[in-house]
C-alpha cells in the first residue's frame, strides 16, 4: 500500500515539474531590478496623485465636483498644461474620458457662458457617452457584458494609453458589495495590463460625517476597491465659505504621502473663460474646514440615533443614514445606558 501511494507521489511531481505552466514568474530579486531598468520611470499626470501606469480612484460625497475636476485633469493632459498648481510630467496625450453622468448639453452647459462662448478643447480630447440608439447584442448575455467588450474596443480602436471612468456606479450595478467590486477592479487592471494604460476612476461615497477627516474607509467598497488600485484622492466639502473644496491624497504607491490631512490643496470652484474648474486657492490643515458641530446640533444628533435604535435599526444601519460612524452611534448609546 505505501509502495503504491510513494509511486503515486513521484509521478505526480514528474508531472508538476515537466509542465511549465504557471501563474507565477520567478527570478532572483537583482533579475527584477536588471529589467526593471528598462522601462521608464512613471510620469506624473496629476502631480503626485496619479501616475503613469496607475489605476487611480477619485471619490467624493455627491455635488461636490469630482466630474469637474476630472474634466480638468483631462483636459490638462490632453493639451500638456499642468492644472491646480501640480506638475504634470507628459507632453500632450491623447485620452478618452467615458462620460456616464452627462448628456451632451449638460457637458455643453459647463464649458460655454449660457451656450454661447463655449470653450475649445483639444482634439487629443476624446469624449464616450452611451449611444442611446445602441443595438442589443447577442453575443453577450448582459449590458455590462457589452459595455466592457465595448469600453475595450475603444481603446484598441483609438490607440490611447490614458482613460477616464465617470463613475464606477455605471459600470456596476451595486459596487458597495465586495463581491461586485472584484470582478470590476479585476477587469480594469487586466486591461491596465495589456495595453499599458493609465485609469482614472470616479466613485461616489456614502453620506459623509464632515466633522470628521476623510479616510479611505469612505469610499464604498473601500476594502476591495483600494486592494485593486494603485493610488486613491479625495474631494471635501469646506465649510469655511460656499464654493470651497479640497483635494487629499488617501493611497500613493510611487511617492510618499504629500497632500495628507496637515497639507490639503484648497480650490475654489468658478468658471474661467467658459471653462469650469478647480482654481488653486492654496493649502491648508483639513481640520481648518471641517463642520464643527454645535451643541444644538449634537442634540439633535443624539435624539435621531436613540429614536433610529428605538424603532429597531441596527447600528451600522443607524451610521449610514446618518451619515457617521458605527462607533459614534456606540458611545452615544452607551451614555444613554443602551
Amino acid at each position: 500500500m505505501n509502495d503504491n501511494l510513494d509511486n503515486f507521489k513521484d509521478e505526480i511531481k514528474k508531472e508538476l515539474a515537466s509542465d511549465s505552466n504557471s501563474i507565477f514568474e520567478i527570478k532572483s530579486a537583482n533579475q527584477f531590478i536588471e529589467i526593471a531598468k528598462n522601462r521608464p520611470i512613471p510620469k506624473m499626470l496629476f502631480g503626485e496623485f496619479w501616475f503613469e501606469g496607475e489605476i487611480c480612484i477619485l471619490f467624493a460625497d455627491t455635488n461636490l465636483g469630482k466630474s469637474i475636476l476630472a474634466v480638468q485633469i483631462a483636459n490638462s493632459i490632453s493639451t500638456g498644461i499642468s492644472t491646480c498648481g501640480l506638475k504634470l510630467e507628459c507632453p500632450p496625450t491623447p485620452i478618452i474620458y467615458f462620460d456616464f453622468e452627462l448628456s451632451d448639453k449638460q457637458f455643453e452647459n459647463r464649458y460655454s457662458e449660457n451656450f454661447t462662448n463655449h470653450f475649445s478643447f483639444s482634439p487629443n480630447f476624446l469624449r464616450a457617452e452611451i449611444n442611446p440608439d445602441y443595438f442589443e447584442d447577442k453575443r453577450f448575455k448582459t449590458f455590462e457584458e457589452f459595455l466592457f467588450y465595448s469600453l475595450e474596443k475603444s481603446i484598441i480602436d483609438f490607440g490611447v494609453k490614458v482613460l477616464i471612468v465617470d463613475n464606477i456606479t455605471y459600470l456596476k450595478s451595486d459596487n458597495e458589495k465586495a463581491k461586485d467590486a472584484l470582478p470590476l477592479m479585476k477587469f480594469l487592471k487586466d486591461l491596465k495590463n495589456k495595453y499599458g494604460l493609465s485609469i482614472l476612476v470616479l466613485a461616489h461615497t456614502p453620506k459623509i460625517d464632515t466633522c470628521k477627516p476623510i479616510t479611505k474607509n469612505h469610499l464604498s467598497g473601500s476594502k476591495m476597491l483600494m486592494n485593486f488600485c494603485d493610488s486613491s484622492f479625495a474631494i471635501g466639502e469646506s465649510h469655511q465659505e460656499i464654493g470651497l473644496r479640497y483635494i487629499k491624497q488617501i493611497k500613493q504607491r510611487n511617492c510618499e504621502q504629500i497632500y495628507d490631512s496637515e497639507n490639503i490643496i484648497v480650490c475654489r470652484i468658478e468658471k474661467v473663460n467658459s471653462f469650469l474648474q478647480f482654481s488653486f486657492n492654496g493649502y491648508d490643515s483639513e481640520n481648518e474646514h471641517l463642520k464643527t458641530l454645535s451643541v444644538g446640533d449634537a442634540n439633535e444628533r443624539n435624539s435621531k440615533i436613540l429614536e433610529l435604535f428605538e424603532n429597531g435599526l441596527s447600528k451600522s444601519e443607524i451610521g449610514r443614514q446618518l451619515g457617521i460612524s458605527e462607533g459614534t452611534v456606540r458611545i452615544i448609546l452607551k451614555k444613554n445606558n443602551l
